[in-house]
């Protein structure tokens, strides 16, 4: 066995031992193989090799201000006390499904090695992104990463459901709205996420037939999108500009309603949305209404 220190809690099973030995050939530093205090796991607490971490695929992208903040905060601390988690997916890889700017804060620094607790079980990678808190998600952010995750999924457990990663998912609309984000950076999914998120559902198909769905459901949206687009345009010629009037004008048109027992499918939903703004007369609109929705919607939210 490796020089590496254990706690005692019994040898590590040959995975985790492989994994250590994989580590110090890659260049790396195993300080500890222990059991984790939760479900009694093993994991591994090392130095890795900066130059062979990589963010894993399917997170979402890295915040230049963030890191610039980071970067600094390390600097100005002269020491780095936060350890990232990675996974090696093959030998001689590692992703850090939990930690890229760090990673990339070290990086910039001129590091030679990440401080990491590694995950001897690849695939607990889908079940770490979740728990990443190291900035705080936007819609967009989390929309993105949870169709990237969705994408990994579909090419290695295309046999599993949406329903198999519910916690990995969070929300079902996350997906929906990750396929509308890849088109459209800019897509407005603040102003479509309260109606996406009554009536966009997990799917119980396998994932690859659920990402043609998907796609399907994106569809509509993209359409409602349009007709969305028209009005605003409309609006913004009689000199009505206002950044809620998109929230505004999805709160009139929805075909959803608090008093409904019954949600109508997606299908229904959106395919009358575009009917209600294909239909909506501009005339009546004013800026003050715009106003005061805009300081209630925010006022509701606090």
């Amino acid at each position: 066995m490796a020089n590496w220190t254990t706690f005692p809690q019994g040898d590590p099973p040959r995975a985790a031992q492989e994994l250590a030995a994989r580590v110090e050939n890659d260049g790396g530093h195993v300080l500890a193989v222990y059991r984790e205090p939760v479900g009694d796991h093993w994991q591994i607490f090392c130095l890795l090799p900066l130059a062979r971490v990589e963010a894993s695929p399917y997170q979402r992208d890295l915040s230049p201000t963030h890191v610039k903040r980071l970067t600094e905060a390390v600097k100005k601390l002269d020491r780095f006390i936060d350890p990232v988690v990675a996974l090696s997916p093959q030998p001689g890889v590692y992703w850090t499904p939990n930690g890229n700017h760090r990673r990339t804060a070290l990086a910039k620094l001129k590091a030679d090695y990440l401080p990491a607790i590694l995950v001897v079980e690849p695939e607990v990678g889908y079940q770490i992104l979740p728990l990443n808190t190291e900035k705080a998600h936007n819609l967009k952010e989390k929309s993105l990463e949870v169709i990237r995750m969705y994408r990994g999924l579909a090419a290695e457990q295309p046999t599993s459901t949406e329903e198999d990663w519910a916690f990995q998912f969070e929300s079902a609309h996350f997906v929906t709205l990750g396929l509308l984000y890849e088109g459209n950076k800019r897509f407005a999914g603040g102003a479509f996420a309260p109606i996406l998120r009554r009536v966009d559902k997990l799917l119980k198909t396998t994932l690859r037939k659920g990402l043609e769905e998907r796609e399907e459901r994106a569809g509509l949206v993209r359409a409602a999108d349009e007709a969305l687009n028209l009005v605003v345009a409309k609006i913004k010629k009689r000199g009505i500009n206002h950044p809620y009037v998109k929230n505004y004008l999805l709160a009139r048109t929805t075909p959803l309603t608090r008093a409904r027992k019954t949600l109508p499918s997606f299908e229904q939903t959106f395919k009358k949305l575009r009917e209600n703004l294909e239909e909506f007369d501009v005339s009546r609109v004013r800026y003050d209404e715009i106003q005061r929705s805009a300081i209630m919607s925010s006022s509701s939210a606090d």
